[in-house]
């Protein structure tokens, strides 16, 4: 026998070995996840916020909330937290907002003479409405970016009235 034919046999085998190992596993690293992240959401920019309606507390709102993203034309989360002239939570509400939902954050009384006070927070953010507002530095609109850019210009108004309380 030859020793070409052998020795094309050992180049063949040699190339079919690196090609082999150059094949990735279809088990999934922490690295891929990360990079498929964005494109998993529903669409660019997808976030979730905590949702729940009239909750007894904090904890049953995250506890029980949905894990579904929030539709496309919101941008923020929203948090609602009724409490009594104790302090206690009465009732929390979330969900997710557009912008108008969040100019008028805060806290205010709803019945003096019982003692309910309502808090008023937004958040800009994947999942960022964790806690609830408890007091008027609560109970704010914080976001990520610049707010003013928004092509209404009244929206930067009222915005300004609202920070400097």
């Amino acid at each position: 026998m030859e020793p070409w034919p052998a020795v094309g046999w050992v180049l063949l085998l040699t190339n079919v070995a690196d090609w082999l190992k150059s094949v990735q596993s279809r088990d999934f690293t922490m690295k891929d996840i990360i990079f498929l992240h964005p494109s998993t959401t529903p669409h660019p920019g997808g976030f979730k916020c905590f949702t729940c309606q009239d909750s007894a507390d904090n904890y049953d709102c995250n506890r029980w909330a949905p894990d579904v993203y929030c539709p496309k034309d919101t941008s923020y989360c929203y948090t609602l937290h009724m409490m009594d002239n104790q302090g206690n939570s009465v009732s929390v509400t979330k969900r997710c907002v557009s912008l108008e939902d969040c100019l008028l954050t805060g806290c205010r009384y709803v019945n003096r003479d019982e003692g309910y006070q309502v808090c008023t927070s937004c958040c800009e953010g994947n999942i960022c409405n964790l806690l609830v507002p408890r007091n008027k530095s609560t109970a704010v609109f914080s976001t990520t970016s610049p707010v003013l850019s928004s092509s209404h210009s009244s929206t930067g108004r009222l915005l300004s009235v609202q920070i400097s309380h």
